[in-house]
């Protein structure tokens, strides 16, 4: 398999993006679902994420912002992940805002065009089918499982994302981007403020 340039593997995985968003933008229309108004925000929910590539890519992104943004940003990502080691410690699963909202009030990601796939998916039903067979299905953001309720009490199912397409392509990229040293390198366990303290991917 060869390997991919980066400019090359951020051009695939903004293509994936695509996809996914407009999955995501179906189901949500389906059942009348928007963010307008939210009292919650899933800025504020812990995730974790797993490709260098939406590692690489980030960085990317972070690397066109004005150098005063990029460094409140990084301040912000150790603050976030000093009170996460904190809230963990206690056994509490982390409630911070992600260090890339630029506006906690709007909910405002600071960096939209380059957000990783979780963020991009968050929200509406969708399910994963794993290799073994076994079928895992997430019922989607608060918001969306009232929506889904009431579109279902005259007997429509409502529309369920498969999440299994989109991930085999992500982690074939994986493979190309990274190359054969993948297998010997660390596997990717982090919070968005992780991966800006660390700093981009290193693979040397």
């Amino acid at each position: 398999m060869n390997k991919l340039t980066p400019k090359a593997a951020f051009r695939k995985l903004a293509a994936i993006y695509e996809k996914m968003v407009a999955q995501y933008g179906e189901a949500a229309e389906a059942i009348g679902m928007t963010c307008d108004g939210c009292t919650d925000n899933c800025c504020l929910s812990f995730f974790q994420h797993h490709t260098y590539i939406e590692w690489a890519y980030m960085w990317e992104g972070l690397n066109q912002l004005p150098a005063d943004q990029l460094e409140a940003i990084k301040e912000k990502a150790q603050q976030y992940v000093d009170e996460a080691q904190q809230a963990l410690a206690r056994g509490e699963r982390p409630h911070v805002m992600c260090p890339l909202n630029i506006d906690e009030k709007q909910g405002i990601c600071g960096l939209y065009k380059h957000r990783l796939m979780i963020c991009r998916m968050h929200g509406v039903p969708n399910m994963l089918v794993k290799p073994n067979g076994q079928q895992i299905q997430f019922p989607g953001c608060y918001r969306c499982q009232e929506l889904t309720e009431e579109y279902e009490k005259d007997g429509k199912l409502a529309p369920v994302v498969n999440r299994t397409n989109l991930y085999k392509d992500l982690v074939m990229l994986e493979m190309q981007f990274v190359g054969k040293k993948l297998r010997q390198m660390p596997k990717v366990d982090h919070t968005i403020a992780e991966m800006i303290v660390l700093g981009p991917p290193r693979f040397k």
